[in-house]
Formats: C-alpha cells, sequence, structure tokens
C-alpha cells in the first residue's frame, strides 16, 4: 500500500514538473515569436494597407469611421479589430507616415523637413491632411491617432478647427504610448511570475508630456484617449507583458497581436470609446 502510493506521488511530482516544463517552454516560444520584428511587423501593417485608401459606400446607412495617422494608427486599427468594436461601421484608413505629420493650411509644408518633402508629396507613398479632408467630411466618427509630434500635438486644435469638421461628427484623437526598450534576451531568463510585473522606465517626452499638451489643448467636443494613462497610469514606467504573460509591444512602439488584443480592452473598457 505504501509503496502504491509512493509510487502515485512520485508520478504526480514529474507529472507537475513535466506540465511546468511544457508551459515554460510554450511561454518562451511564444516570447520569441512576438519579438520577432518582421512577422509582428507584418502583423502590425497588414490590415493597415489593406484599409488604406478605402472608400465609403455613401449609398449605405451603415456608420462610417476614418482613422486618420501614421503607424500608431495601425495599431489602434489592430486594436479595435482584434476585439471586433465598431464592427458595425464602414472602415476606412488614410495613412501619413511620422515623418509628413503636418497641420491644416497654408503653413502645413513648413512642418516637414526638406529630405522628407519628397516622399511627403508623393500620393502613392504618404496621405496628407488635406487630400483627406473629402473623406473626412463623410465619417460620422473622425479617429487620429499619430505617435504625436510635439509642435503638431501643440497645433492639433486649430488643425481640426481648420479641417472644418461638423458637430454632427464625433472626432476622436488617440495620444502616444512607449514601452522602452525591447530586450528579449533578458525576459527569455525570467520566470513568468517575473515577467507578469517587469516594467520599464519610459522617456516622459516621448508619450506623456506630449499627452498632457493634447488632453490641456483639446475641447471637450473632442474625446481625447491616452493610452499612456490608460496603461501605465500617471507615472514614467509602463509594463512590458499581460496578465497572461504576452508581450504587448516587440519594438517599445508598435503592439504584437496579443497586444493590440490587449491595448484595445483597455482603451475601449476605460474610455469614452466603448460608448461608440
Amino acid at each position: 500500500m505504501f509503496r502504491k502510493a509512493a509510487g502515485l506521488l512520485a508520478s504526480m511530482v514529474v507529472w507537475s514538473m513535466s506540465t511546468a516544463m511544457a508551459a515554460e517552454t510554450s511561454l518562451k516560444q511564444n516570447l520569441m515569436t512576438a519579438a520577432d520584428t518582421k512577422a509582428s511587423g507584418e502583423y502590425a501593417f497588414s490590415q493597415c494597407r489593406a484599409l488604406t485608401g478605402q472608400t465609403f459606400d455613401t449609398t449605405k446607412s451603415t456608420k462610417k469611421a476614418l482613422i486618420v495617422g501614421d503607424s500608431y494608427a495601425c495599431d489602434f486599427l489592430n486594436s479595435m479589430q482584434e476585439n471586433g468594436y465598431l464592427r458595425d461601421y464602414q472602415i476606412a484608413l488614410r495613412f501619413i507616415p511620422y515623418d509628413c505629420q503636418t497641420v491644416a493650411g497654408d503653413a502645413a509644408p513648413k512642418y516637414i523637413a526638406a529630405k522628407d518633402r519628397s516622399l511627403c508629396a508623393t500620393p502613392e507613398r504618404a496621405d496628407s491632411l488635406e487630400r483627406a479632408k473629402a473623406q473626412m467630411q463623410e465619417a460620422d466618427v473622425v479617429i487620429f491617432a499619430s505617435r504625436w509630434k510635439p509642435e503638431i500635438a501643440a497645433a492639433l486644435p486649430q488643425t481640426l478647427h481648420t479641417l472644418g469638421l461638423q458637430p454632427r461628427q464625433r472626432v476622436v484623437v488617440v495620444g502616444s504610448k512607449f514601452f522602452g526598450k525591447i530586450s528579449v534576451r533578458q525576459y527569455l531568463r525570467m520566470p513568468a511570475n517575473d515577467l507578469k510585473k517587469l516594467e520599464n522606465e519610459v522617456d516622459p517626452s516621448e508619450a506623456k508630456a506630449i499627452n498632457a499638451v493634447l488632453a490641456k489643448g483639446l475641447g471637450k467636443e473632442v474625446l481625447f484617449v491616452d493610452p499612456h494613462n490608460l496603461v501605465c497610469g500617471d507615472d514614467t514606467s509602463c509594463p512590458l507583458f499581460t496578465d497572461d504573460v504576452n508581450l504587448i509591444s516587440y519594438d517599445g512602439r508598435h503592439l504584437t497581436k496579443e497586444g493590440a488584443r490587449y491595448m484595445g480592452k483597455v482603451l475601449f473598457q476605460h474610455s469614452a470609446l466603448g460608448q461608440m
């Protein structure tokens, strides 16, 4: 009887160890997959490319949402789609690269560096607020999401005024985010419980300070959503992993698939986005 009990206990210990090892192996594999910048980069931009230049079917009564911005707009799109948010809307995207961010009006060219003006003037490679303006007028919801440059963030209230969006339209501005340097080799040596609690100190000028400018300057008629505040709190350190130990960002700025799913839930469940 004792031998049977001892054998059963030994089997349970072996099973438990095997299960733990399998879980650890799965965690490491998922981490390496998520940290693959080529694969995660393809994910980050694939849906963005598919919707860039998409037109609205104005014969349908379906509500229309237009997303305007750079690669952070692609992140927002993925965060939305991973969770099925705004699935009842027609969705289109106007991609304005980070280097081509500008304000609306005659002063726009001075906000683009001389080295980038050829790129930004080529419609096949870069959109602009001026070219997107007509489609903005068709949308029920216009969502601006970018890795905001300080000068563009400061000028955004005047830019929105110049664009002439109507009171009937819902205007959303999604602030910036930053998760700091990603160090995969370090994470691979750490147990899951430590990864759950792991945070990076981040430069406050990357997101926190810029979002403060946006929050102060935008009026009540604009819905401002602050990813830094919602994910990191009123702090200069940000989590790197979800509660189920998935890497949020593969390069410190852009989201993995699991990171997009996580971010979407945070943005829509903890802000007025969830009421749309």
